[in-house]
């Protein structure tokens, strides 16, 4: 049974039919990657997914049960959450304290919560800054906090949206172990992504949404020969640096 199963989803906003009849499925201990031009509808799709905004038609099933139109909170303890681009951590608390907020949604306990969020910052390499303020952190801190604080949920699905979007090369390699070691720990993942040596490092499939109409689906190496995806988003150099193995940039 796949952990998250997309069927027809659509949503539009006036007369702008943002995703039209999407489907996607993610299987349990899979990276899938969702890859597109800006605008394409893939933060659009990941709040539908999550709760975030209610699909005009289809469904989506998450291990089994439906959850179209439930509320983000009620998604999130089921066990699926997402992060956000535009990373908004609460400045004047603490990097743990930030982190404790989302182990809060599993713990009462402030203590557990903080303990619990001890154990999250080793994993995603923020241990020695736990007692920063968070509004003290650089964008790659920042990025790191976010994807923490979703992980304090303990999700068993973790959608992340353009996780490394603003960092170096040097930050980007970091961050691609991070993802590995979480799916290692058991989580599956579905992430957008613009990084392209990351989707081809990580990903087991990748989804191609390009006007809100998926357009390919398959291998990263599947991807990267297909002649739609290349004229849409990839473009031919890229697509040759990936076919070669020496990725390509954002």
């Amino acid at each position: 049974m796949s952990v998250l199963d997309v069927q027809g989803l659509s949503i539009s906003f006036g007369g702008l039919q943002a995703v039209a009849q999407a489907n996607l499925r993610v299987e349990p201990g899979e990276i899938v990657s969702l890859i597109g031009p800006n605008g394409a509808g893939k933060t659009t799709l990941f709040a539908m997914v999550s709760g975030f905004l209610s699909p005009d038609e289809g469904h989506v099933h998450f291990d089994g049960q439906e959850i179209t139109g439930c509320r983000p909170h009620d998604v999130c303890r089921r066990g699926l959450v997402r992060t956000f681009q535009v990373v908004q951590p609460f400045a004047n608390l603490s990097v743990a304290e930030n982190i404790a907020v989302g182990a809060r949604t599993r713990h009462r306990s402030r203590s557990v919560a903080l303990g619990k969020a001890r154990e999250v910052a080793s994993r995603v390499g923020m241990a020695e800054m736990l007692d920063r303020p968070a509004g003290a952190l650089t964008v790659a801190g920042r990025k790191r906090l976010e994807l923490a604080r979703a992980l304090a949920t303990e999700p068993r699905l973790l959608l992340l949206d353009e996780v490394m979007a603003g960092l170096n090369a040097t930050e980007i390699d970091e961050v691609v172990e991070v993802v590995r070691g979480i799916r290692a720990d058991g989580v599956t993942i579905l992430l957008i992504e613009h990084v392209m040596r990351a989707v081809m490092s990580l990903s087991d499939r990748a989804y191609v949404l390009n006007q809100g109409r998926m357009i390919a689906e398959g291998t990263p190496a599947e991807i990267a020969e297909d002649n739609q995806v290349i004229e849409a988003y990839l473009g031919h150099g890229a697509a040759e640096r990936l076919r070669a193995g020496g990725g390509a940039g954002a």
